[in-house]
């Protein structure tokens, strides 16, 4: 995981260069506007060009990224942001100023938009909410840094706003060195252009080991848009747990699971049990009957998150015995063997003669782990070994001690299973199912068997099985074109071949994705009116207005180099919060921090608003408005400043996440023009009192939302978090009938 850490931080030095950016602009255009002797209007656009700026790349820059990869992008945003600052470090005029701001407008665009959807792409599920915080503690440390810098400036007796804003050009040069000799493309990106090898080998190197095996086939699962997921529940038992002593007719009961690694496969028994996620899914509501105006996908959400073990999420829920039943390594003689192509050319399975080169994209493999003779035997229709009791002992609790599997995550496990029926013709038809499976219940000590303990309605879990809610969809992993083909060997076609040809629109207007962009529009949008970007754009105006000069008059400085000083203090004190909500953002949760913090933010806007209203003597004003603005901003980046962004970089399905996160990128940066442009008319007409209040009416009413329509997505794998929202999305669907 340490990988993935590290280029978590690389990638966050572009948010370093926004947060710097953001500051030195706020110091630079107090000398700006003297110098230049600039209107209100032109000094409001030289703030809000790079808002522009950011806009406009943000059109296009999920499309592109979709189609050409996120590094490549990131690269670019390295190359705006050293550009802008050449053309800064010169500006002769205000015209060529303006040209450099909408070069850094680009360089902010890209980096704020694709950092989330970068580091979602490559961070494991149980440390992805910390990594994708970076970005707001990286941003805070360059406003700190600049504003320390400007304060620095402003001690001399000529300032000059163009070195303040051209120092951006030297960091930025780091920032493209990383981005261009260190930076790893996306794994999912290049799953999704079917290049199998070159994610195989990130992958490895961002998780530190060699087999990850697993995490490849959930990659490719997680190309299909799903809108036909469904969610059922198992007792789930070791494959090699039915032994020839026992009833023979018991088979026709089971059901053969097949995991992403060889030999990892279970037996599993429908039924109909009462886990809290099955319950959910059957009657719309678990937790929350008393709010019938909650959405169901809160609910869905909510039942996983209700009772998570008490070693934490860096431990998988799914069979906490993984190192024996999920075991990987049963015998010696079984080979840790890899589905690439590479391995199946080496091995000579298969009639491949491509390349290496060319293997990437005339992919033709066994993306469900080779199960070889043990899924020809029993899973394949009219063969004769297709007993379960004549299955191979690929996994078994008491072999391979001490080996662990992590699942996909979050106590989540991929499986897939064979159905099977008749046709209109009389013969049968069949095909693989995708399942996603969720522990539900606690495993036993290895006693009685598994047609024992599942017979009743509701299963007291015996013996070392486990009760598993499971969501059931449509695989990605081959074509329906090959149904009634062998499923398995070079016959399985790799998704890229076969999922392009759902258009874009329409994997935009499933039901699923239409929710889940609902969702994430609805909380930028909040979020910006809350007001935390023309506060910060603002920052060193609005403590002169509250008189902040007053309080360190007895240190001999102007109210310019005061109000920069306490700027730089409260991005200071923005640090250790940020880390409080890197450290809870994994344990907590997303919505639990908004729901926990957001109230604070009230309060503190509130108290700005009487402090601002009734006369408490200057000091008393100055000292109200300051604490009031340190406790806004600390708060603000605890929640509602990471963790929109960090939302919407996990509810979008890998093929259409780059342009769902532009789109809701681009709501993000049209309220943020918004609000930068109205904030100077807002202070000047309705004063400071009216201003905080409108955000605290904003705040509240962003409370309320979350509460009702935003789920609980932490420690989750992304691919089931969009199966979520499918399956929500159709219970939405069916409520509103």
């Amino acid at each position: 995981m340490k990988g993935a850490a590290y280029v978590a931080i690389a990638a966050t030095i572009g948010n370093l260069l926004q947060g710097w950016d953001n500051a030195t602009i706020a110091g630079a255009v107090v000398y700006i506007k003297r110098e230049l002797e600039l209107s209100a209007a032109i000094e409001g656009l030289i703030v809000a060009m790079s808002l522009i700026g950011a806009t406009l790349i943000t059109t296009c820059s999920g499309t592109i990224s979709d189609l050409i990869g996120r590094r490549p992008m990131l690269i670019m945003s390295s190359v705006f942001y050293f550009l802008s600052g050449l053309i800064m470090l010169w500006s002769p005029n205000v015209y060529v100023l303006l040209l450099a701001r909408l070069l850094d407008g680009f360089g902010i665009g890209l980096a704020v938009t694709l950092v989330p959807l970068y580091i979602s792409e490559t961070a494991p599920s149980e440390i992805r909410g910390l990594l994708n915080t970076l970005p707001q503690f990286t941003g805070s440390a360059g406003m700190f840094l600049a504003y320390c810098m400007i304060f620095s400036m402003s001690l001399l007796s000529q300032p000059s706003w163009r070195l303040m804003l051209g120092v951006l050009s030297f960091p930025s040069l780091l920032y493209f060195a990383l981005m261009v000799f260190y930076l790893p493309e996306s794994p999912r990106w290049l799953v999704s252009k079917g290049k199998m090898l070159e994610a195989k080998k990130v992958l490895q190197k961002l998780r530190g080991r060699e087999d990850v095996s697993g995490e490849m086939a959930l990659l490719v699962e997680g190309l299909a848009v799903g809108n036909e997921a469904s969610i059922e529940e198992y007792i789930i038992g070791p494959a090699d747990e039915l032994d020839e002593d026992q009833d023979p007719s018991a088979e026709k009961d089971h059901i053969k699971l097949y995991g992403p690694e060889e030999g990892l496969s279970w037996i599993a028994k429908p039924v109909t049990g009462q886990s809290r996620l099955s319950l959910v899914s059957r009657q719309g509501s678990l937790v929350n009957q008393g709010h019938p105006l909650m959405d169901p996908l809160v609910t869905l959400f909510g039942s996983v998150h209700e009772k998570l073990p008490e070693t934490g999420s860096m431990r998988s829920m799914l069979f906490p015995n993984f190192g024996s039943m999920f075991s990987t390594a049963a015998e010696p003689h079984i080979k840790d063997e890899e589905w690439d192509e590479e391995s199946l050319h080496r091995e000579g399975e298969g009639n491949y003669e491509e390349s290496e080169a060319d293997s990437d994209d005339n992919l033709h493999s066994p993306l469900i782990s080779r199960q070889t003779t043990s899924l020809e035997k029993d899973m394949i229709p009219n063969q004769s070994h297709g007993s379960i009791l004549n299955m191979r002992r690929h996994s078994s609790l008491m072999q391979a001690e001490g080996v662990n599997s992590m699942g996909i995550g979050g106590g989540w496990q991929l499986a897939w299973k064979w159905s099977e029926r008749e046709g209109e013709d009389g013969k049968k038809e069949g095909g693989f199912k995708r399942i996603y499976l969720h522990e539900e219940g606690a495993h036993g000590s290895r006693r009685g068997s598994l047609v024992s303990i599942a017979g009743a309605d509701h299963v007291p879990v015996d013996g070392d099985y486990i009760q598993a809610a499971a969501l059931v969809s449509q695989p990605a992993l081959y074509s329906k074109e090959l149904v009634g083909q062998h499923p398995v060997g070079p016959a399985m076609v790799h998704p890229s071949e076969t999922a392009s040809k759902m258009p874009i629109l329409d994997a935009l207007l499933e039901p699923g994705v239409k929710r889940a962009l609902i969702v994430g529009i609805w909380i930028q949008i909040l979020q910006q009116f809350a007001g935390i970007n023309g506060v910060l754009y603002y920052t060193p105006q609005i403590l002169q207005q509250a008189g902040v000069e007053v309080l360190l008059s007895n240190l001999g400085i102007g109210s310019d180099s005061a109000s920069f000083l306490i700027s730089g203090f409260t991005n200071f004190l923005m640090l250790p919060s940020i880390a409080v909500a890197m450290r809870f953002m994994d344990i907590s949760g997303r919505r639990s921090l908004l729901l926990t913090t957001i109230p604070v933010l009230i309060i503190s806007l509130v108290a700005l608003v009487i402090g601002n209203v009734f006369d408490f003597g200057t000091v008393a004003h100055a000292v109200i408005s300051t604490v009031c603005v340190v406790i806004y901003f600390c708060t603000f980046v605890m929640g509602y400043g990471p963790v929109p962004n960090i939302l919407c970089s996990e509810i979008f399905p890998t093929r259409v996440r780059g342009i769902c996160i532009a789109i809701c990128a681009l709501v993000f940066w049209i309220c943020d023009v918004i609000v930068t442009y109205t904030l100077p008319v807002m202070l000047s007409s309705i004063g400071l009192a009216g201003v905080f209040g409108i955000y605290a009416v904003v705040c509240v009413i962003s409370w309320v939302f979350i509460y009702l329509k935003v789920p609980e997505t932490k420690g989750m794998p992304l691919e089931v978090i969009t199966e979520f929202f499918a399956v929500g999305a159709k219970q939405g669907a069916a409520k509103s009938e």
